[in-house]
């Protein structure tokens, strides 16, 4: 999907959403935050503004070089992007508060999608949370959950294959349960188009 697409279509849906998350993950200023897949970096940029120090990575360049052009343009600091890959991150393990995900694992093949939770849990600190923001299974029979199906067939592919599981298997809860993690929290947006779950490694 085109970065013109991202940047005027889904990031302004998103963005009552991409704002409330700092307050509903329970984030405070000077928390270490990263976000996988993150696109455009419209995430990490709302979590800058709030006085997180942030770090987005993706594997699209060109994504990148527009989220590093809002870096500038707001000049912030405390934000920062690279080039990685989420099944395989570049960071030491316990190395952040909080770990998060938008809109990013619905698209991907079962096997990539739990290499990327798997790497998830593995950087974020013992007592620290998971923040997972994607489409609410079963979407709603509204408007808004008729257009995600539209979009994601559109899209296509792989992309739409990808979807199609993410929504058989169950979704974000789904995941949560696979990969051994406990629901603190969870939250509906966009008449209950968009969940965001806050989870934590099960230490017990």
């Amino acid at each position: 999907m085109a970065i013109f697409t991202y940047e005027n279509l889904v990031d302004p849906i998103l963005k009552i959403v991409r704002q409330s998350v700092v307050d509903f993950a329970d984030m405070k200023t000077g928390n270490l935050v990263l976000d996988v897949c993150c696109g455009t970096g419209a995430q990490v940029i709302e979590y800058g503004r709030r006085g997180i120090n942030a770090t987005g990575i993706d594997m699209n360049k060109n994504m990148l070089a527009f989220a590093e052009k809002n870096k500038s343009r707001l000049n912030m600091e405390n934000v920062s992007f690279y080039v990685a890959d989420a099944t395989a991150l570049p960071f030491d393990g316990n190395s952040f508060d909080f770990v998060s995900v938008s809109f990013a694992l619905h698209d991907k093949p079962p096997d990539v999608r739990a290499a990327v939770v798997s790497e998830m849990k593995r950087v974020v600190k013992r007592d620290g949370a998971l923040i997972f923001m994607d489409f609410n299974i079963p979407l709603p029979r509204n408007i808004w959950g008729v257009g995600a199906n539209i979009v994601e067939r559109f899209a296509g592919g792989e992309h739409y294959l990808g979807f199609k599981q993410f929504k058989e298997s169950g979704g974000i809860s789904k995941i949560v349960e696979e990969h051994g993690l406990v629901c603190e929290k969870a939250e509906h947006y966009r008449s209950n188009m968009v969940a965001v779950v806050k989870a934590r490694i099960d230490i017990r």
